[in-house]
């Protein structure tokens, strides 16, 4: 079983996936993204993209490597990605399923006043390039193409994460870390995160 989890930058897709991950007894969190910055970063600025999602070869190798890791591996795999162009997902998750592979795809939906304040808590202001596409991919995220919706708000993480668990029919592990554990953890997410993203630009 693949799970999407789809939804505008800020929406929460990362922590949700791998806090998910953490109560699910065998998953896999697969990021898209990774190979996306790999790719931008071989290909000369001058006839490069801007955003790698274009790339035709980003789409198919994503496509051929979640299918072979769902084929392969006997647990979830769980996908933090926004998609919004529609020919995309149906390039990737379309082919997925009609491949017989189940995958379940919810979209972490929220205010535009919500996801930007979450923006400002990554540090990540007006002219930010994920602070200019949200209000675009939070109207385009609306059409029906993209459910599940899950409107977060109010919800905290874990509460996502029961939400997603629950739609899916999967089984959760209880979670017995403190909240200052749960904050660490989360933290350092977000570290490996910018890691990653210094060492692609590096």
């Amino acid at each position: 079983m693949i799970i999407w989890i789809n939804g505008t930058f800020g929406s929460g897709k990362t922590t949700t996936a791998y806090e998910l991950q953490r109560r699910v007894e065998k998953a896999f969190v697969y990021d898209p993204e990774r190979f996306g910055y790999v790719l931008m970063a071989n290909v000369p600025k001058e006839i490069s993209k801007g955003d790698f999602q274009d790339y035709p070869l980003w789409r198919e190798a994503n496509y051929r490597l979640l299918k072979q890791v769902a084929e392969e591996y006997a647990g979830i795999i769980i996908v933090p990605m926004t998609v919004t162009n529609e020919l995309y997902f149906a390039e990737v998750i379309g082919r997925l399923r009609a491949e017989g592979i189940n995958v379940l795809h919810f979209t972490l939906a929220a205010s535009k006043s919500t996801i930007q304040k979450r923006l400002w808590k990554r540090w990540e202001g007006k002219n930010s390039w994920a602070f200019q596409q949200s209000h675009e991919r939070l109207k385009v995220l609306e059409s029906d193409l993209f459910k599940e919706h899950i409107q977060t708000d109010e919800m905290s993480i874990g509460e996502v994460v029961e939400s997603i668990a629950k739609l899916s029919g999967i089984e959760l592990i209880l979670d017995h870390r403190r909240g200052w554990q749960k904050k660490l953890d989360r933290l350092a997410i977000k570290l490996k995160e910018i890691g990653f993203l210094k060492q692609m630009k590096g």
